[in-house]
């Protein structure tokens, strides 16, 4: 009983906390309400099955990249071929001088859409400088007209996908693809100054040069008429066609550029990752053939235009190149996601105990 001046109480206090009537009590939830949640939840993972796993593909493409690297990189002590190119003759158009087989045609593409390359004397001066370097080689000039024909007539399954793309840049690289899959050859950027002549290499069914800081640069390839691989590239162009982070940058890489090109060589088996070969540096200059921004390789002079970057690609490009954002940046915004779960759990914690009385 309550003594004088002593209020009615429901239960007894515990550790100071007034107790709580029975009927403000939070219930536990039902087991079929559970049930449903978690079908729900099974439904929605099963409809975002393939969302999931492309996402993954893309975000684990650095990490599987180096596998299988013995197989497929160029090196001289593990496929004979010197990649600093001292050994071959500037003018070597053919592989037959090393007494192989040439693989890939005798055919040279280069892509100008739009009010692009094709009226800038400059860009078509460049270009002539990889004609001069191959004579009797076929050379392509794809233009808004010639490619809307190859890909309606040879292409027909993703011409409209290719129409509406967002991006002009994007139907430049699906391109690439196409046309590097219907003829075989050498596609190349119109920024890509030819310095010698590219005979060595069309021993190999498929070579492009290592990008940083992995996988590798679509803007030179070579390939053999309808190889496997870079059927596979145009065959999977549908399926990574998204708004990635609804954001220029990611979207093109992602869906059509560089990432996207070795994100599907990291899923090929390992017996065929070995015959995509990829032209890299020795260990003494490992960035010898890197076409990142003006520089000059064995092959090239790039002038490096990248006039497609949109205004997200500084941030993105500077955060991964940055020291500063490696060493701090990414670390603080870690720290402070798990301080700030933690918080959040402790107080739901928390307020279960003042709930249960």
């Amino acid at each position: 009983m309550p003594g004088p001046g002593q209020k009615h109480r429901t239960g007894p206090a515990t550790m100071g906390i007034p107790n709580i009537p029975a009927h403000y009590r939070r219930r536990a939830a039902h087991p079929g309400l559970l049930a449903c949640l978690a079908a729900l939840g099974l439904i929605g993972l099963f409809f975002a099955r393939d969302l999931l796993y492309d996402t993954w593909t893309l975000a684990a493409m650095p990490l599987l990249w180096p596998r299988h690297g013995h197989l497929f990189h160029l090196s001289a002590p593990g496929s004979g071929f010197d990649v600093t190119f001292s050994n071959y003759s500037v003018d070597q158009t053919s592989a037959a001088a090393q007494g192989y087989e040439d693989r890939v045609p005798a055919v040279l593409h280069h892509i100008s859409l739009g009010d692009g390359a094709a009226v800038h004397a400059r860009w078509m001066e460049v270009r002539q400088t990889c004609l001069d370097m191959h004579p009797g080689w076929q050379a392509y000039l794809w233009t808004d007209e010639t490619a809307d024909q190859l890909v309606r007539e040879r292409f027909p399954g993703v011409y409209e996908m290719w129409k509406g793309y967002r991006y002009p840049i994007q139907r430049i690289d699906a391109l690439r693809y196409m046309v590097l899959y219907h003829y075989g050859g050498v596609i190349l950027d119109m920024d890509l100054q030819c310095k010698r002549s590219f005979g060595p290499l069309r021993r190999y069914e498929f070579v492009a040069p290592e990008a940083h800081p992995a996988g590798f640069s679509i803007g030179f390839m070579m390939a053999a008429r309808e190889n496997p691989f870079v059927g596979e590239l145009v065959r999977n162009l549908p399926r990574y066609n998204r708004r990635w982070l609804g954001l220029p940058y990611p979207t093109v890489m992602f869906s059509t550029g560089c990432h996207y090109a070795s994100t599907i060589h990291t899923l090929q088996p390992a017996h065929l990752r070995a015959k995509l070969k990829i032209l890299s540096g020795p260990k003494t200059n490992p960035n010898m053939h890197r076409l990142n921004g003006p520089v000059s390789t064995p092959l090239f002079n790039h002038l490096g235009s990248s006039s497609w970057h949109a205004y997200d690609a500084a941030m993105i490009v500077a955060l991964g190149k940055s020291a500063a954002a490696r060493t701090w940046v990414l670390p603080v915004v870690g720290i402070s996601a798990v301080g700030v779960a933690f918080c959040v759990v402790r107080r739901v914690r928390r307020r279960r105990r003042v709930l249960r009385g």
